[in-house]
């Protein structure tokens, strides 16, 4: 069972991070800590495990730890969607706008395709760019359905990132703040 306030009790709040002005939410304390990590990989398998999930897609970096523990136990293959440059092989790419500039993510060319049920999975919700992006990667692929997850979604005005994607795409936060 999700404990929503223990994991609010031991997620961290950096003040001023990457620039001033930003509450950084970081998600290593829930992390390191054995009982929000199971508690987490736990809730996510039951809003999923019966989903048909074949691929986790993890972003990168944060959404690498929870995401590949989730295909795991989804008994799902896990595929990494990286910046420029960091995959070995022939990638597909998407570029996207960020609050301090232009950023691009990559899948492998081989790692998604038609008969896939994918669940993109990354640590937090804010303005919606990233994840955008990394779902319009996906869907290039073509496959049978894909599902958006985040541990976090910033409630903050301003941000909305849930505003970036049409009405009829699933997701799901596991903490709202």
């Amino acid at each position: 069972m999700l404990d929503k306030e223990f994991l609010l009790k031991h997620l961290r709040n950096v003040p001023d991070f990457p620039v001033p002005g930003i509450q950084f939410k970081d998600v290593s304390t829930l992390y390191k800590n054995p009982k929000c990590l199971r508690m987490m990989v736990n809730e996510l398998y039951e809003l999923y495990k019966n989903k048909g999930i074949t691929k986790v897609v993890g972003i990168e970096s944060r959404g690498f730890v929870v995401g590949a523990a989730l295909a795991v136990k989804l008994g799902a293959g896990f595929v990494m969607c990286r910046k420029p440059g960091k995959l070995p092989a022939d990638t597909r790419k998407e570029s996207y706008m960020k609050e301090y500039g232009k950023d691009t993510v990559e899948i492998h060319t081989d790692a998604i395709d038609d008969k896939d049920v994918v669940l993109i999975h990354d640590d937090l919700l804010a303005t919606g760019g990233s994840m955008k992006a990394a779902y319009n990667l996906v869907q290039q692929f073509r496959p049978r359905k894909t599902y958006i997850n985040f541990i976090i979604e910033l409630t903050i005005e301003g941000l909305n990132g849930r505003a970036a994607f049409d009405d009829d795409v699933e997701m799901t936060t596991l903490l709202k703040i």
